[in-house]
Parts: C-alpha cells; structure tokens; sequence
C-alpha cells in the first residue's frame, strides 16, 4: 500500500478525517503502533486512502472515507480505541480531528 505521497481517490462526494497533532518526546512504540493503525484502516470498509506530512512537531494526518458510518465504525475499532489511549497519555501533547465533506475536488499531476 502507497503511504507516502498523494491518495488516489475517487469523485466526489466522500469524507476527509484531518488529524493534527502536536507530539511529546516519547517516542517508544509510536512507528510500530502508527504503522499498525494504517494497516488496519485500509483493510476496514469505506476506507479510500490517507496522506500524511510532519515537520517541527506538528503531523497532519488526512484519512479518506466513503461515509460517516465507516468513520465512526473506524472510531470505535477496539485496537484504534487502544491507541487512541496511548495517544493521549503518551504521545500526544495536544491534537485537533475535523470531519469535513468533500464535495469538490481537482488538481495537476505532470
């Protein structure tokens, strides 16, 4: 699965999951869990893709979804909730999740 650069999604309309954070200096299990969480969104239902950019402490992180009902499936996944939890007492010193739908969507590729 492409992790890095752009998702390649479908027409609109679907929904964006933004995802900011600001990260502690606890590092320990972070990548392992992170990579993990990725691994098991796409394999959910409704998943289309996610993008991803961190520089000087803060991380965007924008998941892609068909409908709010796989978004709050995706929520209540127990192992995410589990990280969710690890998250808040230990990797995160603040974050922000929007949900927001797009209705428009176009770019440029060379």
């Amino acid at each position: 699965m492409e992790t890095s650069g752009l998702a390649r999604l479908p027409r609109p309309p679907y929904y964006a999951v933004i995802f900011s954070s600001r990260r502690t200096d606890v590092d320990e299990g972070y990548q392992e869990t992170a990579r993990r969480m990725l691994e098991l969104a796409a394999g959910r239902p409704g998943f289309l893709g996610v993008e991803h950019a961190r520089d000087d402490g803060l991380g965007i992180t924008v998941s892609y979804w068909r409908d709010e009902d796989a978004i709050r499936a995706w929520r209540r996944d127990l192992e995410h909730v589990e990280a969710q939890d690890q998250g808040r007492t230990r990797w995160y010193e603040a974050y922000e999740v929007r949900v927001a739908r797009v209705e428009r969507s176009y770019g440029f590729e060379r």
